[in-house]
């Protein structure tokens, strides 16, 4: 696919063309290792390194044009600009012709639940008859096909390369879920969302935001731009200051006054049944996913397909056809006779969310695996100790993806959180700790892994990775005792 420089940059505002407007551009590149000849190559600038360092390399690659924030002469045209990264997402969508103009885009942003809703909602608009692609943490769908995920909201150029081959392939929508850094990397700026959602903020990502306050003002970007419709959960604080500040379609699983309100709330081991309040009368909801915080998710895919026109009726019964969702409170069964169930959990909200749920599957003892990621916020480690040891009757406390940092040294962290340790066990290799709860359970627990859910590795220093899957390695162990048993 080519296009004339001038015809790309036709999105922005505020830009000085150096050089022929109309060189041909065949391809667009953030990373000089990427830049194949024909190349718009971007100089962006990153947490650690600056693009404009590498235009000469880029250059030398192949790229016929740069676009940056100061001139560099080196022999080709020059699109000066005030902010590469927020030109790099408007020159993109120009280059792939505005592929959101044609697609329904669904936005789900919050600290937690995103990945569930994002499934949810997802499922009820392919039962609706509505084909559409999902961009999230879990994993990419452009016409059907999956596609390998990078990050939970891919860079700009990427994200418009991904929509135009949705709507290429026949997508009519697309669901997204998208982050804070997304949104302060503007990332998203070219995007027409149609509908905007917000689950929830609680303390994550401090390690980047300064504050919650700026977590806040992160969050906030996807309502700012004026979304077709905004869809609050108003169970959680800020999400009443963004009902306050903009219109909004909200929603509560407490039971607090809202366009959507879940009542009358009943859990069993299968998942949940509750009835919605709603504008459309009464709904009677089920949903194949346990624990309150998956009635708010349940009810956010809810509002958010019926103001993408879905049916009330078709989305109840969408709901009770979805699927779980890889990683989130997944259980894993291997004819053991206590419950073991995967969880992403890796917040202070999120670990007391999934421990609390799983309390309410049974009376006997839950026994809870938890640890925190290093080279990430550390003020949400102690937090995360804490609600692991006053919820849990054993918790067990391990490494995650401790990246940079002494896996010790991160556990001490959590430790800070428990006063009382008597019923609190460390063990700082994974797959053993997985294994004691394995073998400390008795019939009728319940034990959560919680931190990891889906993913497939377990980050160590230097970007070292080695294979881990909490659901693979849980089933080995469980396979193991089974076996001795046996």
């Amino acid at each position: 696919m080519g296009m004339r420089l001038d015809q790309i940059l036709r999105g922005l505002d505020s830009h000085t063309l150096e050089g022929d407007p109309g060189t041909e551009i065949e391809s667009l590149a953030f990373d000089n290792r990427k830049v194949i000849p024909g190349a718009l190559f971007f100089c962006v600038r990153g947490l650690d390194s600056d693009g404009h360092d590498y235009a000469a390399a880029a250059v030398e690659a192949g790229a016929v044009a740069l676009l940056c924030e100061r001139s560099l002469g080196l022999g080709v045209p020059e699109v000066l600009v005030p902010d590469s990264r927020a030109a790099m997402a408007l020159a993109a969508a120009a280059y792939h012709e505005f592929p959101t103009a044609d697609l329904k885009v669904a936005g789900i942003t919050g600290t937690n639940g995103k990945t569930t809703t994002a499934f949810l909602l997802h499922d009820i608009l392919e039962f609706a008859g509505i084909h559409s692609g999902l961009m999230g943490t879990v994993k990419q769908l452009v016409g059907g096909e999956e596609e390998a995920v990078e990050r939970t909201t891919p860079e700009a150029i990427d994200l418009q390369a991904a929509f135009r081959r949705m709507d290429d392939a026949g997508d009519e929508a697309c669901v997204m879920e998208v982050s804070s850094h997304a949104l302060v990397m503007h990332r998203c700026d070219a995007i027409q969302f149609d509908v905007a959602v917000f689950t929830n903020l609680t303390q994550d990502h401090l390690d980047f935001h300064e504050d919650m306050e700026e977590y806040f003002a992160a969050k906030r970007l996807l309502f700012v731009s004026g979304p077709g419709v905004s869809v609050v959960n108003i169970d959680d604080p800020y999400g009443q200051r963004l009902a306050t500040e903009f219109e909004t379609i909200t929603y509560s699983a407490e039971g607090n006054a809202a366009d959507y309100t879940a009542s009358e709330v009943q859990f069993d081991a299968t998942g949940a049944d509750f009835l919605v309040e709603s504008e459309h009368g009464d709904l009677i909801v089920r949903t194949a996913l346990p624990g309150r915080f998956n009635v708010a998710n349940a009810l956010a895919a809810l509002a958010a397909s019926i103001s993408l026109g879905v049916d009330p009726e078709d989305a109840v019964a969408a709901l009770a056809g979805a699927g779980r969702v890889p990683g989130r409170f997944e259980p894993i069964d291997e004819g053991q006779d206590f419950a073991v169930l995967v969880d992403y959990a890796h917040t202070p909200d999120s670990v007391e969310n999934a421990l609390r749920a799983a309390r309410d599957l049974g009376d006997d003892r839950l026994i809870a695996i938890v640890g925190a990621g290093g080279d990430r916020d550390r003020a949400k480690r102690p937090l995360m100790g804490r609600a692991a040891s006053e919820i849990a009757d054993i918790a067990i406390i391990t490494s995650d993806n401790p990246r940079s940092e002494d896996p010790a040294a991160i556990v001490e962290d959590v430790l800070e959180g428990i006063e009382n340790r008597d019923s609190v066990e460390v063990e700082l290799d994974r797959s053993a700790a997985i294994r004691l709860a394995v073998n400390l359970a008795a019939p009728g627990d319940t034990i959560v892994i919680a931190g990891k859910g889906h993913e497939q590795g377990q980050e160590f220093e230097n970007g070292r990775k080695i294979p881990f899957d909490d659901r693979e390695v849980a089933r080995e162990h469980l396979r193991e005792r089974i076996g001795d048993a046996g």
